[in-house]
């Protein structure tokens, strides 16, 4: 299983503290765009954990949450389950939309899962979303992670090969842009090539690629890391070509990029993974440009390898000799504009 996996050990706190970093240009904006809230009896990050991350040194104004299978109704029909994740998450919005824990504004977007194989009939599933969101649903995840190595962890929800070319995913995905939403896809790099074929099928619907497209560096991978990296960069160059994808610059501290970063007897410095992910990182915004890159913590997935600081620490370094505006992109403006985010009044 990949990303929110309930498998996962956890974060170490007295490791993380072990390589502590002031934060660099702490008052450049950040909306950060891919978060979780776990409570795991392993693993705890709630409002609390949070806002103690996004208040630890950078300026991070906002926040968006993806969907990770939490909080789920239990009972009822199962299409709708899911928006139980939604209803939590919406309170958690209202909490910090009180002001009453500072001005940074948690949950100000959010980004549910409803099943699109349910074809047209995810429209009713949509809309309970839509309702339970208290206007701050913008999209939906799906999570289709697949590859013909067993070996290599897939998602929460059984995948299976050409799942997006399926008609029946397709008649639901047909269901998102009518209502205002976008689709988020956490898939692996092989999978690029069909999420191509989607974006050119759906051009009115907002396509957001997680996690810089799931470059695979484990299992049968690990032995061919090049040539992985070139059949992914060319995944990425086709994908930029359709106008209706923008992409998240982060989460590579996950597993399956194979870093093994949470294994070094010190957590990575921000120079250590500005090095390892340099080349992932440009290439994305060599490829589709500031205007459609935002950063992503994908916190607290990657909590298990670094710290918030030292991550944010890590995309400031790759973009040292950025323009201004570039920055203003990278970091809140193109998240802001996908996400429909409007902060003036604390929503």
């Amino acid at each position: 299983m990949t990303e929110s996996s309930p498998n996962m050990s956890g974060f170490r706190p007295d490791w993380l503290n072990l390589a502590v970093e002031p934060a660099l240009d702490p008052d450049l904006p950040i909306i950060d765009p891919h978060h979780h809230l776990w409570d795991f009896p392993h693993v705890h990050y709630m409002f609390d954990e949070v806002l103690a991350d996004i208040t630890s040194g950078h300026n991070v104004i906002a926040t968006v949450y993806a969907q990770c299978f939490v909080m789920y109704r239990a009972s009822g029909p199962e299409q709708f389950r899911p928006v139980g994740e939604t209803e939590f998450v919406n309170g958690i919005a209202a909490m910090s939309a009180s002001g009453q824990y500072g001005p940074s504004r948690i949950c100000a977007g959010i980004v549910g899962w409803a099943d699109l194989m349910l074809g047209a009939a995810v429209q009713e599933v949509l809309e309970a979303h839509i309702a339970a969101g208290g206007g701050r649903v913008r999209g939906i995840r799906n999570t289709v992670c697949w590859d013909p190595d067993e070996s290599i962890p897939r998602s929460l929800r059984k995948t299976w090969a050409g799942m997006l070319m399926d008609p029946r995913f397709r008649a639901g995905m047909s269901r998102l842009a009518p209502l205002g939403l976008s689709f988020d896809a956490w898939l692996f790099h092989t999978q690029l090539g069909e999420l191509a074929d989607l974006a050119a099928a759906f051009p009115e619907t907002t396509i957001v690629v997680d996690h810089v497209g799931g470059p695979l560096r484990i299992g049968c991978y690990a032995s061919q890391r090049n040539e992985a990296f070139n059949v992914w960069a060319a995944g990425i160059k086709r994908l930029a070509a359709f106008p209706n994808v923008v992409i998240k610059l982060g989460g590579l501290g996950m597993h399956i990029f194979g870093f093994e970063l949470d294994h070094v007897p010190l957590p990575p410095s921000s120079e250590l993974l500005a090095r390892l992910w340099r080349p992932y990182i440009e290439t994305c915004i060599d490829a589709f440009g500031p205007k459609r890159c935002m950063f992503e913590s994908n916190f607290p997935v990657d909590k298990a390898a670094y710290s918030y600081v030292n991550g944010w620490n890590t995309f400031k370094r790759l973009t040292a000799g950025f323009s201004a505006d570039e920055r203003a992109d990278l970091f809140s403006g193109t998240a802001r504009r996908v996400y429909r985010l409007d902060l003036s009044g604390g929503a």
